[in-house]
C-alpha cells in the first residue's frame, strides 16, 4: 500500500494505492467512493489486487481529510486528476501501473462520477457502476426534498459544505449532472452496471436503456437482491467484478 498525494485543482488530494504483486506493469482500477463515502469498498480493492490489479483509492477534495471545500463538480475533476496521475510515466513506473489498461469504478455517488468520467475519457478499458445514484435526478426535486436527501450520515466527513449548498449546486447543474444525458457518449464503453434493492436501480436502468437506444452494445447489467452497500453480498460483488475485469484484461 502506497500513500499518495494527487494534484487536483490547487491542492493535493489523499489517496492510497493497492499495488499488485509482481513486476508489472499491472492493469489498474481507479475506485471512487460515494457520498460521503462511508462504504469505501476497500474489501473490493483487496480482492482486485489479489487478482492482479493495482487499485487507486482516493478522497475527493473536501472529503475525509483531503484539502479544499467539497463540491460535486470537483469530484468529477478529481477523478480526471487521478487518471492523469496514473498515466504520468513517473508515477506509472513507480507504482507498476499500466497506463494503457485503466478502468474506473464507483459505488453510489461514485457510480455517477464513473459514468460522467467514462463519457469523455475514451482511453479507458471499461467502467463499472455499483448501486449508482444520479445527481442530476436529485436536481429535479423540489429544493427542500433535495436538501433532505443530501442530509446523509457522515456529513462531518465533508468540509466547506452543507446539504443546502450541495442541493443548490445540483439544481444549478441538473442537465450537466444527469448521467442519462451522457448515454450517447457511452455507446462505445465497456460498462458494467450493477443495481440492488435500494430504490436507485431505476436511475441506472434509465442509463442502460438510453445507451442501448443510442446504439451501444457494450453494457452488461446485473441486479442483486441486497441493500445499497451490498452488506450481505460483498463476496458476490467481488466475484462478479473480477469476472467482468477478466474479460477486459485477462491475467497471465
Amino acid at each position: 500500500m502506497e500513500v499518495v498525494h494527487i494534484p487536483s485543482g490547487k491542492v493535493a488530494i489523499n489517496g492510497v494505492v493497492y499495488v499488485a504483486a509482481g513486476a508489472g506493469p499491472h492493469p489498474t482500477v481507479v475506485l471512487c467512493h460515494g457520498l460521503p463515502g462511508n462504504e469505501k469498498s476497500l474489501d473490493l480493492a483487496q480482492a482486485m489486487r489479489r487478482a492482479g490489479w493495482t487499485v487507486i483509492t482516493f478522497n475527493y477534495r473536501g472529503s475525509w481529510g483531503s484539502a479544499g471545500d467539497y463540491r460535486f463538480a470537483q469530484n468529477l475533476e478529481d477523478a480526471d486528476a487521478v487518471l492523469a496521475f496514473a498515466r504520468d510515466p513517473a508515477n506509472a513506473a513507480k507504482l507498476r501501473i499500466d497506463p494503457k489498461r485503466l478502468v474506473i469504478m464507483g459505488h453510489s455517488m461514485g457510480g455517477w462520477v464513473t459514468a460522467l468520467t467514462a463519457a469523455h475519457d475514451k482511453q479507458l478499458l471499461g467502467a463499472a457502476m455499483i448501486s449508482a445514484g444520479n445527481m442530476g435526478w436529485l436536481g429535479k426535486l423540489p429544493r427542500d426534498q433535495a436538501v433532505k436527501a443530501l442530509r446523509s450520515n457522515g456529513m462531518e466527513a465533508l468540509g466547506g459544505t452543507t446539504p443546502e449548498l450541495m442541493a443548490d449546486e445540483i439544481i444549478a447543474n441538473t442537465d450537466r449532472f444527469d448521467f442519462v444525458k451522457a448515454a450517447p457518449q457511452l455507446t462505445g464503453t465497456n460498462l458494467f452496471v450493477l443495481t440492488s434493492d435500494d430504490g436507485l436501480a431505476p436511475m441506472s436502468n434509465a442509463l442502460s436503456t438510453a445507451i442501448a437506444k443510442a446504439g451501444g452494445t457494450g453494457v452488461k447489467t446485473m441486479h442483486v437482491a441486497t441493500d445499497h452497500s451490498w452488506s450481505d453480498a460483498r463476496i458476490r460483488l467481488q466475484a462478479e467484478i473480477l469476472r467482468w475485469l477478466a474479460t477486459l484484461a485477462p491475467q497471465n
